[in-house]
């Protein structure tokens, strides 16, 4: 044993047991917090920071500080507005159960030429738009 109170060991690939050391003592002693600061001296501290800095270097830090509330109250702003969805009407139609396919099949050809009219004359008002704004 050296005066320390550490014995030397063998490297760890030779113990074999691959655990590790006992913990060691921190070589420095445990610091105590500062004396917490009066209202006082923080106030008085605060004034000679005030005396010190010019009028334009005031105005530089209220922008600075400004600007940021402005960006966070806009996202907050922001973020209250058009959140929830409009309403929306659902129409369903109500069919037999017992319908024969060649019915299924005559509704759905009814159904296409009514999806492909409507196709066409949003296609139509959109060639209108385009030649009113000389786009052609």
């Amino acid at each position: 044993m050296s005066r320390s109170g550490w014995t030397a060991s063998p490297p760890a690939c030779e113990r074999g047991s691959g655990l590790a050391l006992r913990a060691r003592q921190p070589y420095l002693a445990a610091m105590s917090l500062p004396r917490p600061a009066s209202p006082r001296a923080l106030l008085t501290d605060l004034c000679a920071f005030a005396r010190e800095r010019s009028r334009h270097q005031w105005i530089a830090a209220f922008f600075a500080v400004l600007m940021p509330i402005v960006i966070v109250v806009g996202f907050y702003f922001d973020a209250q507005t058009n959140i929830l969805p409009g309403e929306q009407i659902v129409y369903v139609e109500n069919w037999p159960a017992n319908r024969t396919d060649e019915q299924i099949k005559a509704q759905q050809k009814i159904d296409q030429e009514r999806k492909e009219k409507a196709i066409a004359e949003r296609q139509r008002q959109f060639q209108e738009l385009e030649k009113r704004l000389g786009m052609d």
